[in-house]
Formats: C-alpha cells, sequence, structure tokens
C-alpha cells in the first residue's frame, strides 16, 4: 500500500437521514502561512463536533495526509488542497497525489477530475487573496479564467469566516443561487482556534467523493461564524516567521 486515498478501506455508510458536520477548507503547517500542526488540528475538529474536515494547504497535502494519520476516532480527513492557478485560487478534495501550482484553471480542474476529486470555489470575491472573482463579475462564467467552466464546479464558498470586511459573502452566496450551485460555509482556519468557526451540515455520508457530491444535492445548513480580526493577524506571523526559519 502506498498511503494513497483508493487504498483506504471506504468507511460503513452513515444511515438515511443521518447528519455530517464538514468544513471544506482548513490548513496546517504544510502551508507558508500556517503553524498549526495537523495533529492539533484533527484534535480541534473533533473536539467541536466536526465529522469531516478537508485539509486544504497551499499546493501541497502533505498535512493532510499527518492529519489523516491522527485523526481521532469519528473524523474522516478528506485529502485536499488549495491550488493557485492562473487567474486564481481553486479548493480540490479527495486527493491521491498534489496538483502543481501555476496552471490554467481548466488544465487544473482536468488533474483533480483525473483522480476521482472535486473542485469548489473559495472567497470568489475576498480582493485581498488569489480570488476568481478578483472583486468582479455577476456569474461564474464572467469570472476571470472560469468562463465555459461552470459545469466542471461542485460548490461555490457561500460563507467564508476569513472574509471580515466588505460584501463578499454575500456576492458569493448570490453567485451560488444564480448558478445553481451548492454554497457551503467554510472556516478556511489557518490556527486551530478557528476550525470548525463555519461549517456545513449535510446529510448523508461526504467520505468520498460520490458521497461528497449526493449529499451537497440534499439539504444544506450553513454554520456562519466568523475568525477574529485577532486570529486573523496570525497568518502574516506564520509568513514571517516561517521566513526567518529558511534563511
Amino acid at each position: 500500500m502506498d498511503g494513497s486515498v483508493r487504498d483506504r478501506a471506504a468507511p460503513p455508510a452513515d444511515p438515511p437521514g443521518a447528519k455530517a458536520f464538514v468544513d471544506l477548507h482548513c490548513h496546517t503547517s504544510a502551508s507558508f502561512d500556517s503553524l498549526a500542526a495537523p495533529a492539533a488540528v484533527a484534535r480541534a475538529a473533533a473536539a467541536r463536533g466536526l465529522t469531516h474536515l478537508a485539509i486544504t494547504d497551499h499546493g501541497t497535502i502533505d498535512g493532510a495526509l499527518a492529519a489523516r494519520d491522527a485523526a481521532p476516532d469519528g473524523l474522516e480527513i478528506l485529502i485536499g488542497e488549495e491550488i493557485r492557478t492562473t487567474t486564481g485560487d481553486l479548493i480540490a478534495v479527495f486527493l491521491e497525489r498534489a496538483v502543481p501550482n501555476g496552471l490554467p484553471a481548466a488544465d487544473a480542474i482536468a488533474a483533480v477530475r483525473d483522480q476521482g476529486g472535486l473542485v469548489g470555489i473559495p472567497h470568489p470575491f475576498d480582493r485581498f487573496r488569489g480570488s476568481m472573482g478578483r472583486g468582479q463579475g455577476d456569474g461564474l462564467d464572467a469570472l476571470p479564467g472560469l468562463s465555459g467552466l461552470s459545469g466542471s464546479v461542485d460548490w461555490i464558498e457561500a460563507w467564508n469566516a476569513r472574509i471580515l470586511v466588505g460584501d463578499g459573502n454575500q456576492r458569493a452566496a448570490e453567485l451560488a443561487r444564480t448558478m445553481g450551485l451548492p454554497g457551503v460555509a467554510v472556516s478556511d482556519a489557518h490556527t486551530t482556534f478557528e476550525v470548525a468557526v463555519a461549517q456545513t451540515i449535510l446529510e448523508g455520508d461526504p467520505s468520498t467523493a460520490t458521497g461528497l457530491r449526493e449529499a451537497l444535492r440534499g439539504p444544506i445548513q450553513l454554520q456562519t461564524g466568523r475568525a477574529s480580526v485577532y486570529t486573523r493577524l496570525a497568518t502574516p506571523a506564520a509568513k514571517l516567521l516561517k521566513r526567518v526559519a529558511v534563511r
């Protein structure tokens, strides 16, 4: 066994109507802007009642694999990545290997699909990050780099807990409604304090790509907590500390 996603035995299916508490966007110290140990992130997620946590570090799945190995019983770690494309960021889950940064969006999505993975659009209108919308556009096909790709996207982040100013979440929620795509709530945690502050409640078993896709078609509840300004400041601090460490 090489530790890939397909080598893992599928967990038993939940009974019909069972609820899953899911955070589809979270970072660990494998990201350049986080100091949160993967094991600590997994423990925090379990302690706060999550059943499924997607670890989506920037450009790598190493943190997700480490978190999966350390996850307490009852918590399923989804192997994911935040991918920087030439026109903005994508979230991918159910990966076996990392997708390189710097690809056109269409090529990055194709690489995710080749692994049987799913694709989401993170913080589409956050002008302070690498967002597809760049603060523009009224529909998915209007977002730079995503024209014609609406059928290749599985969800949009209708609520990202790290958007502290502006109307980015409101516009994202409207985008999801307009395009008929599921809107999810995510923590985008970069510290253990933020894990599960926002989450999505689904019915079914989102432990596989098929299961998550089906669950996103059913009833969805969003818990829309928000990160504090103080935890948000941890990101530049982590970047600085990591730059110093490599000198």
